[in-house]
């Protein structure tokens, strides 16, 4: 048995959130890079070099990569040997967030309530925390800040099992139509499916913040990424919507069993900042 003080959770997600909004992943960088070789739009080619710049100077001058520095998501994934001690670890988390967005200087997105008064929390809580418990005595932290330009263009969709693999292409290919320039590209897509309503939607949180080298374990479903993002090439919504080949630099997809009677698809966007950031403790 291992145990882990909340303030050291509370210290690591402060840290996270101020990382992942001011630096962009390596993964993300050299994907752009490699989109400025590829890219045949001239304007196109011009605006990714605008965000590389954009990216560097965020990380030298310690300033947020966008201003919109969203609403943070935490993934929490907690060894079963591990015990906790200090505070009820979703109030550490919080306090981390806090402690991260005030702290770092970044913009402060969240309303208290939804509908009527949406008063401003001041401090960018609470976070959506997601908690898995898995084996070990380690404790794994992701933050990912998503801002809502493409969280708003996020699609849920309850298909049926006859709907099949071209009912998912559409229900993507409509999510990228809709998103256009509104989603920030080039895009990073995630895409769940099976489970049900609501692990479909996570599943797509989920990949969506998967790294951009990496790819789905089951080459049925690695080789449906690739042809999704064709599919995303081939709309020309391109970089900020002004046009060329580059609208995203990946598509992943996590899949989960399912009811023999559903296909629950969902889609989950990143803006080019797709930004995340992790640790282990």
């Amino acid at each position: 048995m291992r145990i882990i003080h909340t303030d050291e959770i509370k210290k690591v997600v402060s840290e996270l959130c101020k990382k992942a909004c001011y630096v962009i992943t390596p993964d993300m960088k050299e994907a752009f890079i490699k989109a400025t070789q590829t890219e045949t739009s001239p304007l196109a080619k011009d605006i990714l070099f605008k965000l590389l710049q954009n990216s560097e100077l965020a990380e030298k001058k310690v300033a947020p990569i966008c201003q919109d520095t969203g609403m943070t998501v935490v993934f929490l994934e907690i060894g079963q040997d591990v015990r906790i001690e200090g505070e009820y670890i979703e109030d550490a988390v919080n306090a981390g967030v806090a402690d991260g967005y005030v702290g770092g200087y970044l913009r402060k997105s969240v309303v208290a309530e939804p509908l009527f008064e949406r008063k401003n929390t001041t401090n960018n809580t609470p976070a959506v925390i997601n908690t898995k418990i898995v084996p070990g005595d380690k404790i794994k932290i992701k933050v990912a800040p998503k801002g809502f330009g493409s969280e708003n263009k996020s699609i849920l969709k309850m298909l049926v099992p006859a709907d099949g693999i071209e009912g998912v292409k559409k229900v993507f290919l409509d999510a990228v139509k809709l998103a256009g320039p509104n989603a920030c590209p080039p895009m990073v897509i995630g895409v769940g499916i099976g489970g049900t309503m609501d692990k479909a939607a996570l599943l797509s949180k989920h990949a969506a913040v998967r790294s951009i080298d990496s790819k789905n374990s089951d080459e049925r479903y690695a080789k449906l990424e690739e042809e999704l993002l064709e599919l995303a090439r081939k709309t020309g919504v391109g970089p900020q919507g002004l046009g060329g080949d580059t609208t995203a630099v990946k598509v992943n997809i996590e899949w989960y069993p399912t009811h023999i009677a559903g296909l629950p698809v969902a889609i989950n966007i990143n803006c080019h900042a797709a930004r995340h950031a992790d640790a282990e403790i």
